[in-house]
C-alpha cells in the first residue's frame, strides 16, 4: 500500500508517516524544504519535493499512489503570518483533495478539526452539529472551516472518496503550539496566573491522533467525518492536574475571561507595535471563555479508536520537556527573566477585574 502524506515533517505528520512505515506502507512525503526533507527520510518516507499549492508537484507526488493524506496546514493563534492562513488551508486543501480525486486515488483522509464548530458555548457536539458561519474567534478557525464545508464537503458530493478526521486539542512530545507553550511554561516555572481558567478543550496525545488517521483510512467509510477528541477539560482543572502529576506548584491567580477580555482590542492594537507572544494576541484572549467541546463516539464506535487517558499521557510530555529544556531556551536566564513581566501583567489583570467587580456591585 504506497501513501502520500502532506504535513508529514509536522507535529502529527511525523507521527503517522512513522506509524505508516511501521505498518508496512511504502510512504512519499511532500516536503518544500530540506529540512522538511530530512525529516521525512529520517523517518522512513520517500520525498516528494513540492508545495501544496503546486499543483504539477502534487500530481507528481500522488500519481501511483493509493491513499492521500492531507495533513498539512496554517496552525497557528495570534500570528503576524495570518495573511498565509487562507492560501494554506482553503486553497491548499483544494489544491491536494481535487488533485488527488482526478487521480482516482481510492481513498482520501483529509485533516480538519473540532475548531470548525466554533465555541460551542458549553455544549459537548458530535460529527452531526451544524456550526454557523461565524463570527469567527481566530483565523483558524474560520479557514477550517471554509476548508471543511466549502471545499471537502461540496468534492464529497461530486463523488470524492473522502474521509474527514476532526482532531481536537492535541498535545505531546514535540508540539510547539499554544497548547505545548503553555505545558511548557509551567514546566518551567513560567506560568504565575491561569488566564481563562474556564478555556475548556479537549486533550489528545499525537500518537493517538495518528492512530485515528490510520484507522479513518483503514475502516473509516468514505464521505464520513469522525471526531478524534480526548475528554473536555478546562484549562483551570488541567493546571490543577498539571500540579498534581508533577509536583509542582499550580499558579497562584487564576483570572476569569471576563476580567481580560475587554482588554483585546487594546493588545490588537499594540500587536503591529510590540513583539508580544502568541499567549497574550488579542486572538488568544479572544478565546478564553470559548468552549472547544466534541464527542468522539462515531470515531470510538465504528473506528475502535481509543485514546489513552490524560495522565499517561501528559507526563511523558513533561518527560519530554524537562529533557528538551536546554535546546528549548537558548538561555535560561532569559526565560526566568520573562516570570515577573508576566506575574506583573497577571496581577496588573487581576487588579482591573477586582476594579470592575467593585464597580458592578457599587
Amino acid at each position: 500500500m504506497k501513501a502520500f502524506v502532506t504535513g508529514g515533517s509536522g507535529f502529527v505528520g511525523r507521527h503517522l508517516v512513522r506509524k505508516l512505515v511501521a505498518r508496512g506502507y511504502e510512504v512519499v512525503g511532500l516536503a518544500r524544504s530540506d529540512q522538511s526533507a530530512a525529516i521525512l527520510t529520517a523517518a522512513g518516507a520517500q520525498v516528494a519535493r513540492g508545495d501544496i499549492l503546486d499543483v504539477p508537484s502534487l500530481r507528481a507526488g500522488i500519481t501511483g499512489c493509493d491513499i492521500v493524506f492531507h495533513v498539512a496546514g496554517w496552525y497557528k493563534t495570534g500570528s503576524a503570518d495570518w495573511l498565509n492562513a487562507e492560501p494554506i488551508n482553503v486553497n491548499g486543501t483544494r489544491n491536494v483533495l481535487r488533485t488527488a480525486f482526478e487521480l482516482d486515488i481510492p481513498k482520501i483522509v483529509y485533516t480538519s478539526t473540532v475548531a470548525v464548530f466554533g465555541d460551542t458555548h458549553g455544549e459537548m457536539v458530535d460529527e452531526t452539529y451544524e456550526p454557523g458561519e461565524g463570527p469567527f474567534l481566530t483565523e483558524y478557525d474560520r479557514t477550517k472551516w471554509l476548508a471543511h464545508y466549502k471545499v471537502a464537503e461540496p468534492l464529497i458530493a461530486e463523488g470524492a472518496p473522502i474521509v474527514i478526521v476532526m482532531p481536537g486539542g492535541i498535545y505531546g512530545p514535540g508540539d510547539t503550539s499554544l497548547l505545548g507553550e503553555m505545558m511548557r511554561r509551567f514546566v518551567l516555572g513560567q506560568m504565575p496566573a491561569v488566564p481563562g481558567p474556564e478555556l475548556t478543550i479537549t486533550w489528545a496525545h499525537v500518537d493517538d491522533i495518528a492512530d485515528g488517521h490510520i484507522l479513518a483510512a483503514e475502516k473509516g467509510r468514505i464521505g464520513e467525518s469522525y471526531i478524534l477528541a480526548g475528554p473536555a477539560i478546562p484549562m483551570g482543572e488541567m493546571v490543577d492536574f498539571w500540579s498534581y502529576l508533577t509536583g509542582k506548584q499550580a499558579p497562584l491567580l487564576k483570572v476569569p475571561a471576563r476580567a481580560i477580555q475587554p482588554l483585546g482590542p487594546v493588545v490588537g492594537s499594540l500587536e503591529s507595535k510590540l513583539p508580544l507572544p502568541d499567549l497574550f494576541s488579542e486572538e488568544a484572549i479572544r478565546m478564553l471563555s470559548a468552549t472547544y467541546t466534541a464527542r468522539s463516539d462515531k470515531a470510538r464506535r465504528e473506528l475502535g479508536w481509543r485514546p489513552r487517558p490524560p495522565q499517561a499521557g501528559m507526563l511523558e510530555t513533561f518527560e519530554w520537556i524537562a529533557t528538551q529544556n536546554a535546546a528549548a531556551i537558548d538561555d535560561d536566564s532569559k526565560g526566568r527573566s520573562l516570570a515577573p513581566y508576566a506575574l506583573g501583567a497577571a496581577l496588573l489583570l487581576f487588579l482591573l477585574w477586582l476594579l470592575t467587580r467593585k464597580r458592578q456591585e457599587a
